[in-house]
């Protein structure tokens, strides 16, 4: 029995083990619990943060401001951010990036670089001579990539989410433009790698303001259909998106509100950027006719003049929203001549008449793909800073055929708000109420591949095939399996964008190559080769379309199938072994596409090219890949190979079979000349039908990415360690400038006090003016020397200063104390004494303090006053100059004593319950004996007597002779009743009940 004992402990041991790993994957570490948001738009952003007791929150930026500028700069030996940097756009706008989003995912020969030089000519651009993108040549030894720039933003706006959330934060969403294609998708997330950050997922910014603008109308939605249309016009780009909200029923939460994007147009220059390039470069043309005779300069070969006049177009186009004119002025433009000039809302809206007359455009882009008319939109609302336009507005009104625009989210928030949620619903700290969101595929893909076909006998040609993976304004995130039937030997087949006719010629240059990717199978020969009597069930390959609208492909396989047929035994041992695994586990036998991690996984076999004919069996079909769930190992031929059921259809098909040549058979023996023989009931109990194997090998996989190069690990790895050196090298820089300003501070702030009463009274003339030498030498070194000082040597000054000041500020400290310690003295002294008086005066059979606890407390009080009484004395015949000998603390540490020694009283009279009274022959109670102090205090006289009957010092054997109900004085107030109590045990101490203190 014991060792039966012995050997199930281990066991418990094991399983109490599993259960806490399993426990500590599922609970979130509480410093992991925030989680952020970034909108990021082409002039500025918007952080938010989801923490515990913190829903759904804008950041504060250091200024104190909801948005900040996405603008960075970049100097030899610091960098500044959002407004600061905005403001050195104007001293040094070489070093000062803005806008370089839009060079993401770019190379040389891009009409987008070719646009940003043009915009921004104080810029020079260098080239990668691999992967042909763009950097910034800020100086000869200094040049950063448009992701390193990104990562440098995203890190920054970290920082602000992490002081604003007090706590460290890791994962985020970030926002990302509805037309960005793999690329660009592709920088953006190399660049939060570089920032040391976790993404959850890049969600679009259209997506993101639909979500919001659902999460808080989630009481309107019903099962009814309602469209929606979001016309966000920003700084670069504008975006049309139809949304369709709806409730649906979800597996997992039953109905549950849904938002699907229908429709999207977009237009990539069209923003308010280019209407404040318009106004920079009509108020530049106004300066030069102003300075036409004096043979001056072009103002736009200056650019600290054009970032001057572009931050005023930005002012302009604000307030010309709002007024019919502005003046235009800025204090010394160039060469110290001051810029004023009058500019109309009609001359800007005459500048910008071509932009105005794409504003439709996007809108007509999205009725169409998402095959819908305006009629079956219900509202129209307007989002992005740039719809504040008049005249924009005006134009949309027109084209949309609507009474009204909708105004009702918050234009420059909704997207950062949405994307926060879908945050705080990806992230496992936090539980948020479901909303299904289904995006769409703005640009569709598709797999092609060639191989051979013998057309007629004896002649072969090579057939381009074309199959659609994911299609446009199909939903994601999704995965696909394409099945490759007619391979027996290593091939290739290409990813590539599917028909971009929706796009205009410009975009078509703007957007790239349309070739993503080339992948080379290798081992496809060799597999087939190691399943030599296998049927064939073709290359399998998986691909991923993710949350963040990133193609990947997860493996290709090969697969092979045949019938086996088990023993009973051996079949009914192992059934018997999956089933008690799986009841362990709360499981059971699950079909193929659950073993691959998704019950939405769509398989398809490979079909010729649109409007070829090809031969049986090669026509395309689109299938759910668990259709036929049948044994699946990657494994090479295991001795026990798992097993999936076949499916109905061909169990019946088998079954059918069988009896058909069940029914042959007795024919076929009764011409041979035999009797068939039945077979025995054990052997006929025995026979079951033939089972599927499956057999899976892995093929290995060589990608060669064709569209944008991704940057090699060791690349990737030197850009996150050169951001990781210049964020160490800014936080040196701010400690240095914290020790610089406190030292500087402190010798002010000393020089000061060395004039007020309190610091004079307690230091000499000499003190003084030591004090006051020794500071000033010290703020001329700072001003002399400060500059090239250390964060080390600035300490190490201000540490010499604080101690040559330590015993003035020292004394001056202690004075202010004293009044407010005494009396704390004084009044705990006084309800100590009261306390042990009270104690002494608890009749002996009912007191619950022994004598040496009463006798210590005293002692406590006895010394504490000595002490106070004698170093007051002392310190009174001190100068003030001296260093006292009355400390505050030392006072603090004679209350904590004499605290302490109450509280233990306190404690103990807490929970303290009241000793049995003894009765006599009668049954009465016996009135307890007085002691020596019971002699001085009042009793309660018996019934029909007065207290002037009975003086205090008559024996008290007279008061108490005769029985009566009158209890004696307690604690609790007078003639309080005292419950009868049983007997304690034998050894226990009575205590006085709580309620009797």
């Amino acid at each position: 029995m014991a060792a039966t004992v012995r050997r199930q402990r281990p066991r418990r041991l094991a399983c109490w083990a599993m259960l806490a790993v399993l426990l500590a994957d599922l609970l979130p570490l509480s410093e992991t619990l925030a989680v952020m948001s970034v909108d990021l738009g082409s002039e500025s952003m918007k952080v938010a943060i989801v923490k515990p007791g913190v829903p759904m929150e804008i950041v504060l930026n250091k200024e104190s401001r909801r948005k900040t500028p996405v603008t960075v700069t970049l100097k030899e030996n610091e960098r500044f951010f959002g407004d600061s940097a905005a403001s050195m756009a104007i001293k040094n706008p070489k070093a000062t990036l803005r806008y370089f989003q839009h060079l993401l995912g770019k190379q040389e020969g891009n009409p987008h670089v070719a646009l940003y030089g043009a915009r921004f000519p104080e810029h020079e651009l260098g080239f990668d001579p691999q992967r042909q993108t763009v950097h910034f040549q800020i100086s000869p030894q200094l040049q950063f990539s448009p992701e390193e720039v990104l990562g440098m933003v995203l890190n920054y706006s970290r920082s602000l989410a992490e002081d604003f959330a007090e706590q460290p934060i890791k994962d985020a969403v970030i926002t990302v433009p509805a037309f960005f294609n793999q690329a660009e998708r592709r920088a953006v997330l190399q660049a939060a790698r570089m920032a040391g950050l976790k993404v959850l997922q890049l969600i679009n910014d259209n997506t993101a303001t639909a979500l919001s603008y659902g999460v808080f109308r989630r009481k309107d939605i019903n099962t009814t259909a309602q469209n929606v249309m979001f016309y966000d016009m920003g700084s670069g780009s504008t975006v049309c998106t139809i949304v369709t909200y709806q409730t649906v029923k979800t597996k997992e939460a039953g109905m549950q509100p849904q938002l699907q994007i229908r429709g999207v147009g977009f237009d990539r220059t069209l923003g308010g950027l280019e209407m404040e390039l318009r106004l920079r470069e009509h108020l530049a043309r106004l300066f030069n006719e102003q300075r036409k005779g004096q043979r001056a300069k072009d103002v736009r070969e200056n650019p600290r003049a054009m970032a001057k006049l572009l931050r005023e177009a930005n002012r302009l186009k604000t307030v010309l929203s709002a007024n019919a004119d502005h003046m235009a002025q800025i204090e010394g433009l160039m060469d110290d001549v001051d810029f004023k000039a009058k500019v109309t809302r009609a001359e800007f809206e005459e500048l910008c008449a071509d932009l105005f007359e794409r504003v439709p455009g996007p809108v007509q882009q999205a009725l169409q793909s998402a095959e819908m008319n305006l009629d079956e939109i219900e509202q129209v609302i307007l989002v992005g800073g740039a719809t504040r336009v008049p005249k924009v507005q005006e134009v949309l009104l027109k084209a949309v055929g609507k009474e009204e625009l909708g105004k009702n989210v918050n234009a420059d928030e909704a997207a950062a708000m949405g994307a926060v949620y879908q945050a705080a619903a990806l992230s496992k700290a936090f539980k948020v109420k479901p909303f299904v969101v289904r995006d769409a595929v703005i640009y569709p893909i598709l797999v092609e591949f060639t191989r051979e076909v013998e057309e007629e006998p004896g002649v072969r040609s090579l057939k381009h095939n074309k199959r659609v993976l994911f299609s446009r304004m199909g939903p994601y995130p999704q995965r696909k399996v394409i099945t490759f039937n007619r391979y027996n030997h290593d091939f290739n087949f290409h990813i590539n964008y599917g028909d971009l006719g929706f796009l205009g010629p410009e975009d078509l240059r703007v957007f790239g190559s349309q070739n993503l990717t080339t992948v080379k199978l290798k081992g496809v020969g060799e597999s087939f080769k190691k399943y030599p009597d296998y049927e064939s069930k073709g290359i399998k390959a998986h691909f991923n379309l993710d949350e963040s609208g990133v193609l990947s492909l997860i493996k290709v396989e090969s697969v092979f199938e045949t019938l086996v047929e088990d023993s009973p035994e051996e079949e009914s041992t192992l059934t018997k072994l999956g089933n008690t695994i799986s009841s362990l586990f709360g499981g059971g036998t699950t079909p193929d596409a659950k073993e691959n991690g998704t019950d939405s996984v769509q398989e398809e076999e490979e079909s010729p090219a649109e409007g070829s004919k090809d031969e049986p069996g090669e026509q395309a079909e689109l299938k759910e890949e668990a259709e036929a769930p049948v044994e699946d190992t990657s494994q090479p031929p295991p001795t026990e190979p798992k097993e999936d059921a076949a499916p109905e259809e061909e169990k019946a098909a088998e079954k059918e079979k069988e009896e058909k040549s069940e029914a042959q058979k007795p024919s076929e023996k009764k011409e041979a000349g035999s009797e068939p023989v039945p077979p025995a009931p054990e052997e006929e109990k025995k026979q079951k039908p033939a089972r599927k194997q499956r057999m899976v090998e892995e093929i290995g996989v060589e990608l060669m990415v064709l569209d944008l190069p991704d940057l090699p690990e060791d690349e990737l790895a030197r850009s996150a360690q050169k951001l990781q050196d210049l964020t160490l090298r800014d936080l040196e820089k701010q400690e240095r400038e914290k020790a610089a300003n406190s030292l500087e501070a402190f010798i002010f702030e000393t020089q000061d006090k060395l004039y007020q009463p309190e610091y004079q009274e307690v230091s000499t003339e000499e003190q003084r003016e030591e004090i006051s030498g020794r500071l000033s030498a010290a703020s001329t070194w700072l001003e002399d020397e400060g500059f090239g000082a250390t964060t080390v040597m600035l300490k190490e000054k201000l540490t010499e200063l604080r101690k040559l000041c330590h015993g003035l500020f020292f004394r001056v400290e202690e004075r202010k104390k004293w009044p407010e310690r005494l009396s704390a003295l004084d009044n705990l002294l006084n309800h100590s004494s009261m306390f042990l008086k009270g104690a002494r005066l608890i009749p002996e059979m009912d007191q619950i303090f022994t004598e040496v606890e009463m006798t210590t407390l005293e002692k406590v009080i006895n010394e504490t006053w000595a002490w106070k009484n004698a170093t007051m004395a002392e310190q009174a015949k001190l100068p003030a100059t001296e260093k006292p000998v009355l400390l505050s603390k030392d006072i603090e540490a004679k209350m904590m004593a004499l605290d302490r020694e109450v509280q233990y009283l306190l404690n103990k009279a807490k929970f303290a319950k009241p000793r049995p009274r003894p009765k006599d022959k009668n049954g009465t109670r016996a009135e307890p004996p007085l002691n020596a102090s019971d002699q001085a205090e009042k009793v309660i006289p018996p019934p029909g007597e007065t207290e002037d009957a009975k003086p205090i010092s008559e024996p008290e054997k007279e008061t108490r002779s005769e029985p009566t109900d009158a209890e004696p004085l307690e604690l609790g107030g007078p003639g309080a009743a005292e419950p009868e109590q049983k007997e304690p045990p034998t050894g226990q101490k009575p205590t006085l009940k709580n309620d009797e203190l």
